[in-house]
C-alpha cells in the first residue's frame, strides 16, 4: 500500500507543528512569551485548516490522523507547559519560598503537558467525541496559558508562583475532567441546532470582548466557554436524570 505523506493537509498540519516549536524556542531561548503566543494562535489556525483542507479534498488519512496528534501535542501541550514554566521562573514566591523550592515549583507546569498526552490519547479512540468534547480541548488550554504569559510579560503583571502552578493544575485537571465542551463544528448554519444559539451567542461575546478589552480578552473567552460548557453539562445530566 502507497503512503502518501505531502498532501496538503498534511502539510498545513507540519506547519501547525513548526509553530509549535517556534513557540517553545521563543519560550525558552529567546524568553519572549509574546511571540510564543502569537506561534500558538497561528498554530490553532492551521489547526483548524488542516481539517478544513481535509474534508474539502477529501485526503484523509491514518497518517493525518497521527501527524494531527503529534503536532498537537507540541504545540497545545509541550508549548503552554513550557511557557507556564518559563513564566513561574520569573514570578516571585507568596510565602517566601527559598531559591530551591521556587526553581522546583517552575516545573509543576508541565504537568499540562503530560495530561495534554492522555486527552489527545482519549481523543483519538473516543468516538463519542465527534459532535461535543469531553474535557477542555488543548487547543483552548494551550491559548489560556499562552494569553495569560503573553499578559504578564507585555504590562509586567505579578503573579505568585504559587498562584501560576495552582492555575496549571486547574487547565491540567480540565483536560480530563468528564464535563462535555460544545465544539465549534457546524453542521448547519441555521437555528434548527440549539447548540448553534450557543455558538453564535459566544461567537458575538467574544468578538465584543476583543473589541473592548483586546488582550484581556483571550483568557476571559476561554474561562466564559469553561463555564457556559459546564453549565450546560450540568444541566444536561439533571434532564437525564428527570
Amino acid at each position: 500500500m502507497k503512503i502518501r505523506l505531502f498532501t496538503i493537509p498534511n502539510c498545513i498540519t507540519l506547519l501547525n507543528l513548526l509553530c509549535g516549536i517556534g513557540s517553545i524556542v521563543s519560550s525558552l531561548v529567546y524568553n519572549d512569551l509574546q511571540l510564543a503566543f502569537l506561534f500558538v494562535v497561528a498554530s490553532a489556525v492551521f489547526d483548524f485548516c488542516d481539517g478544513f483542507a481535509a474534508r474539502l479534498l477529501k485526503q484523509y488519512s491514518e497518517v493525518g490522523v497521527q501527524l494531527d496528534s503529534l503536532a498537537d501535542m507540541v504545540s497545545f501541550g509541550v508549548a503552554p507547559a513550557v511557557a507556564m514554566s518559563v513564566l513561574c521562573g520569573a514570578m516571585p514566591s507568596a510565602f517566601g519560598l527559598n531559591e530551591m523550592w521556587s526553581e522546583a515549583l517552575c516545573y509543576a507546569p508541565l504537568i499540562i503537558a503530560a495530561l495534554s498526552a492522555l486527552r489527545l490519547a482519549k481523543f483519538n479512540i473516543d468516538d463519542t467525541q465527534r459532535e461535543e468534547f469531553e474535557g477542555l480541548p488543548t487547543p483552548a488550554s494551550a491559548i489560556l496559558c499562552l494569553s495569560m504569559a503573553a499578559l504578564c510579560e507585555r504590562y509586567s503583571l505579578v503573579v505568585d508562583v504559587e498562584w501560576l502552578v495552582l492555575i496549571s493544575v486547574m487547565v491540567a485537571a480540565l483536560l480530563v475532567c468528564p464535563i462535555k465542551m460544545f465544539s465549534f463544528k457546524f453542521h448547519e448554519w441555521g437555528f434548527g441546532d440549539r447548540t448553534n444559539i450557543v455558538r453564535y451567542g459566544f461567537l458575538i461575546v467574544s468578538c465584543l470582548l476583543i473589541c473592548l478589552v483586546k488582550l484581556y480578552a483571550i483568557p476571559a473567552i476561554i474561562v466564559l466557554y469553561i463555564v457556559i460548557s459546564t453549565v450546560r453539562w450540568m444541566f444536561a445530566k439533571r434532564g437525564n436524570k428527570q
